[in-house]
């Protein structure tokens, strides 16, 4: 007699409340699966594998204990967030991760009810599910908040903010650390998960508030003395005495891939009645795939690969990346200038700068997640002479943003800011476009704002930026392969505020700021097509601004366009003011800023992400006619650039 077909226990869970009856075996058994899902739906998609293979027991716990969506789950940062995607009605979607159309690669409130928090940005999770057991509290609820965090997302100093508030209150909040790189966990095993169940139970509570209302009716120093010598005892068993100190109670640390450990602690912590608890788990980040087990980032960040070698698809370069040339440029500067340094926030790999790290190794600073200091500590250098280059991403460096006006521009101190990621980027979508540096950089008085057309233009402003001492300046540069140009031995110091012309014409000027410089060029051979004279110039700076340049341009054409890869606010409008204030607009000028249009675009490919954003020659050449007011079908092969 054959047997029945096993039917995976994966296949009959839509919601995790199909789960919350299974046995220790059979959460075993679906963790097991679970995994192999998400392994064989990155391989697909390409994605942030090795964070979420790390988390999957601990995702498979927390929904069979918890009661979500009702109580929230908060998942800081959202790498890790697909095992949670798939156990959340969103399986037969799980292949269209980071796809245009598909799923975020990042919690998101639009997505699902079961992401009460979007996020991509680290160390917000905390702060968060304080705001939501709080609300909670003032509307007599009584469910429960999850906010789970990673031992990188606390080294931001926002995390001990949010605990230092949650300590003071009494709102019931439970945090978990998910610590997978063993930088603060001390050795876990079969005592200390004992230890953690009778800790976070309830027999050890009661007596603990009985032992503290006996201590608070003895004389203040007997109980002070007792509260410490509860405070140290527990500390020298579990290694929790920061975190009491902040007032959360501290349960840990326990196995984090260890659902026997696990399920009694969560359910533990899930029925105390009052007050902060943190749960320090720990983890294996690529747990169980070999491939992301042996690899130094743990398979972080992966594209599409093989799952039976691991090998990724990750295609053949055209042109080195802009933070390839970045990297190698500012290598050459500090060859040059002992006195040039690096400040990466937790992005040594993302910025560039681990060759850098690998080569000067005492003039390279990776601060953690953590960019308020990263910008403070670079302006600290600074007033000792030291030539700081604080690599960042534009979406990051919002984060810092306070320090960069008050700490360095209020000061005009000569900090270098290399910002990455500027534009569009893909599959990161809109958590992690540049979309606003130039817009919040440019408004500063000090500030210096250049912008790279292509790959040689960037290893100009590398070198312009280490020759600069008058004051902050910064330097912004998108995603990816350049273009292709060739790049010269060393890079040339540019003259601060001044563009140049690219292309000549007599009809049309299109000023370009950063890399739409050759979707410019394509537009501008269109529009000659046409019959239109097309100028094409690239700007390199928004502030200060080229003036005779832009003067030029606007008194020998009808027609002036800008185009830049940010919000409005930025490079357009900074050219417009110039032109109002200068009567440039009295005498028929017609001037069209072509930027990001005001809202989020979400993930996709990038070249459909600019077209999406007006960004490409097309809607350069749309633009261009319709100013003129020349009918869009007399322009031959507009939609086949």
């Amino acid at each position: 007699m054959s047997q029945k077909p096993h039917t995976p226990l994966l296949d009959t869970v839509t919601e995790p409340k199909d789960m919350h009856s299974f046995s220790l075996d059979q959460l075993i058994q679906l963790a097991d699966e679970l995994r192999q899902e998400t392994i064989d739906a990155v391989s697909v998609t390409g994605g942030h594998l090795g964070a979420g293979l790390g988390v999957v027991e601990l995702t498979v716990a927390i929904h069979h204990v918890f009661n979500t969506p009702a109580d929230r789950l908060i998942w800081d940062v959202g790498h890790q967030c697909y095992p949670h995607k798939i156990l959340t009605g969103r399986r037969d979607r799980i292949r269209t991760l980071r796809q245009q159309d598909g799923l975020s690669g990042f919690t998101k409130r639009s997505e699902s009810e079961y992401d009460p928090f979007g996020a991509a940005h680290s160390s917000t999770s905390i702060s968060a599910g304080l705001g939501m057991a709080v609300a909670r509290d003032l509307q007599g609820g009584n469910n429960n908040v999850i906010s789970v965090i990673g031992d990188g997302a606390m080294s931001a100093g926002m995390a001990y903010e949010a605990m230092n508030n949650a300590g003071a209150m009494d709102s019931r909040q439970i945090v978990i650390l998910n610590d997978n790189d063993m930088s603060i966990a001390p050795p876990v095993g079969a005592m200390s998960a004992y230890l953690s169940r009778l800790l976070s139970g309830p027999s050890y509570r009661s007596l603990r508030e009985l032992m503290k209302q006996i201590a608070a009716r003895l004389p203040d120093p007997l109980e002070r003395t007792a509260k410490r010598a509860e405070e140290f005892a527990r500390g020298m068993m579990t290694g929790g005495t920061l975190f009491e100190e902040l007032g959360f109670y501290y349960i840990g640390p326990i196995d984090g891939h260890n659902l026997e450990h696990l399920v009694p602690v969560l359910k533990n912590a899930r029925d105390a009645p009052t007050g902060p608890i943190l749960i320090h788990c720990v983890t294996q980040k690529g747990k169980g795939y070999a491939p992301a087990e042996a690899a130094a980032d743990k398979y972080h960040g992966v594209a599409k690969f093989d799952v039976v070698t691991g090998a990724q698809d990750k295609g053949i370069p055209n042109a080195p990346s802009y933070t390839k040339v970045f990297s190698d440029y500012l290598m050459k500067a500090a060859r040059k200038d002992d006195k040039v340094v690096a400040v990466t926030a937790a992005m040594p790999d993302g910025t560039g700068l681990a060759q850098f790290a690998e080569e000067f190794p005492d003039r390279c600073f990776d601060v953690g997640i953590a960019e308020q200091h990263a910008v403070t500590f670079a302006a600290g250098m600074a007033t000792e002479g030291i030539k700081p280059f604080v690599a960042i991403y534009s979406t990051f460096l919002q984060r810092g943003y306070d320090q960069v006006v008050h700490d360095v521009d209020l000061q005009n101190l000569p900090v270098r800011f290399a910002i990455d990621r500027a534009g569009l980027v893909g599959a990161d979508g809109a958590t992690h476009a540049g979309s606003f540096d130039t817009t919040y950089l440019a408004t500063l008085p000090n500030m210096v704002v250049m912008a790279a057309a292509d790959e040689a233009e960037l290893a100009h402003m590398v070198a312009t930026a280490a020759a600069y001492n008058d004051g902050p300046i910064s330097f912004r540069y998108p995603r990816g392969e350049g273009v292709g140009v060739d790049l010269p031995e060393e890079g040339d110091i540019l003259e601060i505020g001044k563009g140049r012309i690219v292309k000549s014409g007599t009809q049309v000027a299109i000023l370009s700021f950063g890399t739409r410089l050759e979707e410019s060029l394509k537009a501008a051979e269109a529009l000659d097509s046409l019959g239109l004279s097309t100028t094409v110039a690239d700007a390199r700076f928004c502030k200060p601004l080229d003036e005779d340049l832009i003067r030029n341009l606007a008194e020998e054409h009808s027609l002036l366009i800008t185009v830049e890869e940010g919000a409005i606010g930025g490079f357009g409008s900074h050219v417009m003011q110039f032109l109002a204030m200068n009567g440039l607009l009295d005498n028929g000028l017609k001037v069209r800023p072509i930027c990001m249009a005001d809202t989020y675009i979400d993930h996709g490919k990038p070249n459909a992400m600019y077209d999406e954003a007006g960004l490409n020659a097309p809607q350069i050449i749309s633009t261009a006619l319709a100013a003129l007011d020349i009918k869009e079908d007399k322009a031959k092969n507009i939609s086949s650039l």
